[in-house]
């Protein structure tokens, strides 16, 4: 996803309260060198547009280190992540046993790592303009669309009797998603524990396509990926249970828009970057400047004393 024009607006400040040497200055050390080198970022679809943006503006004042960034998902990712083949994995939910059971064990392979909070996301569900009966879901409800019962040919006056007899056109990501994780597990119950009977994809892009092109379409993806295509789908409410509450910067923010709110993490190679000036700056980089970009691309900025810590951690990992 590249972040529109329109909300690129000026020179991105630096945050005054976790000022970090290397990143204003770009260079390595108290050289002044310029910074070198190359970095393999993969993983998470929805961390992707943050990523995108800070190696942009990474890249503007340290063009001399060569930057991939991929986004084959959280599961996806952290399975490279762990045999040493990338240097950082984007991640919408926390590293688990089940990585290492599905890969390779980070520990076995020696790949030491920090995990660093740099967002807070709404997972959001969709649904395409011309829906008009869909504006508010349960949980219930989404079991009954996404859970592991729910049959081949649903309809939506199965969903609720309210609704028109007309089929349920279902999108979600793929099972190396951590956006499919996170939902699954916040809906039915456990991570396994899904439909078989709709169209995934580990492309965010794809699904809100999908959504925007069939009435009866439904789908959930990353706040941000809403955010960017607002003019083409149309956000559900979700009662979890406390009353309808619809996605937004607010109820993102506060917990309120539960329970499909999440944070957002890097795991950086901490013993990479420890050898690696370019990559170590590239953190130091995106910690400072994550709240603003985050905010930029449609997603929740973490609180001042959580991006602190962030710092505080990384820094204790790998010693400026």
């Amino acid at each position: 996803m590249t972040i529109s024009t329109t909300k690129r607006l000026g020179a991105l400040a630096l945050l005054a309260s976790i000022a970090l040497g290397a990143c204003s200055s770009g260079s390595s050390g108290s050289s002044g060198a310029a910074l070198t080198g190359s970095i393999a970022i993969d993983g998470s679809s929805t961390v992707y547009p943050v990523t995108e943006a800070v190696t942009e503006e990474f890249k503007k004042v340290n063009a001399g280190v060569e930057i991939g960034v991929a986004e084959s998902g959280t599961g996806g990712g952290f399975k490279k992540f762990c045999t040493g083949a990338t240097d950082i994995n984007d991640a919408s939910r926390p590293i688990k046993e089940a990585d290492a059971a599905e890969g390779v064990a980070c520990e076995t392979n020696g790949v030491d790592y920090v995990q660093l909070q740099v967002a807070i996301d709404g997972l959001t569900v969709a649904v395409n303009p011309g829906n008009t009966w869909a504006n508010c879901l349960t949980l219930a409800q989404l079991k009954i669309i996404y859970g592991p019962d729910s049959p081949e040919k649903l309809t939506w006056d199965q969903v609720d009797p309210t609704f028109p007899k007309e089929p349920v056109v279902r999108f979600m990501p793929g099972a190396d998603s951590g956006t499919f994780d996170y939902f699954t597990e916040a809906v039915n119950g456990k991570t396994d524990a899904s439909t078989a009977f709709a169209t995934q994809s580990e492309d965010d892009n794809v699904l809100v396509t999908g959504v925007a092109g069939d009435k009866n379409a439904i789908g959930y993806f990353g706040y941000a990926y809403y955010d960017e295509n607002k003019d083409k789908i149309k956000a559900v409410g979700i009662d979890g249970g406390a009353g309808c509450v619809t996605p937004n910067e607010t109820t993102i923010g506060d917990g309120t828009y539960k329970p499909l709110s999440r944070p957002l993490f890097i795991y950086p190679n901490s013993g990479k970057a420890k050898a690696s000036p370019a990559l170590k700056a590239y953190v130091d980089y995106y910690l400072a400047n994550t709240a603003a970009l985050a905010a930029e691309v449609g997603y929740v900025a973490v609180p001042a004393t959580v991006a602190q810590q962030q710092v505080s951690a990384w820094n204790a990992a790998v010693p400026q």
